[in-house]
């Protein structure tokens, strides 16, 4: 009874054939590459609260860690420059996920080599390094996919005018030309319009009246010889 279950569900499985079209490479350095980034925050983090331990005592070493994390939570720079960091280590495994789960991959399942990603005002920037049997226009062709993977609005494929192995990534997380507020237009109703149309009318009068009354008492004052 088991067997028969676990044959059915392998014909049921429409990844069966992906074991013909390549294996994915996990080299150590192909490994620590791509964890480069949270493989140095974890070793400078330990060295960190190591060397606070043996200074001060583990209760303080845990006081100046809360410290320090509320300072950087707290203050709107280190926020955003965190928060960006975050998105650019977010974007970088996502691609690495699209080119696995799109077959932007070599043959042999080498992936695409992310070089580097940086925070841009609208979102993040990466720089992949195409191997051999993949180009721009694959990433190109998958534009959606890269958007929807990376939790994006929008995403823009640029190829190096003098490299073209080299692939150019925006992801677009948002507007900056976006209004933040819509200001809604009301519609003045006509009884407001005519109101107002008569108090000026009403002012125009009463003008030309005092002007006219300040005029003849000027005509009616006595010369002085």
């Amino acid at each position: 009874m088991p067997s028969s279950t676990r044959t059915r569900r392998d014909r049921n499985n429409p990844y069966m054939l992906d074991m013909f079209f390549g294996k994915i490479h996990r080299g150590a350095a192909g490994t620590i590459w791509r964890w480069r980034t949270e493989f140095t925050t974890a070793v400078v983090s330990g060295s960190g609260v190591y060397g606070l331990i043996h200074l001060i005592t583990f209760i303080w070493a845990l006081t100046v860690l809360a410290v320090v994390g509320a300072l950087l939570a707290g203050i709107g720079q280190s926020r955003r420059f965190l928060t960006r960091r975050f998105w650019c280590l977010v974007t970088r495994h996502r691609l690495q996920r699209l080119c696995w789960e799109a077959r932007l991959h070599t043959r042999s399942g080498r992936l695409p080599l992310v070089l580097w990603i940086r925070p841009t005002k609208v979102g993040e920037r990466a720089f992949l390094w195409c191997r051999a049997g993949i180009s721009s226009e694959d990433f190109a062709a998958h534009t959606e996919d890269i958007r929807a993977a990376c939790y994006a609005r929008d995403a823009r494929v640029t190829r190096n005018a003098e490299h073209s192995q080299l692939v150019t990534i925006d992801v677009i997380r948002r507007d900056t030309l976006h209004a933040a507020r819509h200001v809604v237009p009301h519609i003045i109703p006509g009884t407001v319009l005519q109101r107002t149309e008569a108090a000026a009318s009403r002012t125009r009068v009463l003008a030309r009246r005092l002007i006219a009354s300040i005029s003849s008492w000027a005509r009616r004052m006595p010369t002085s010889n």
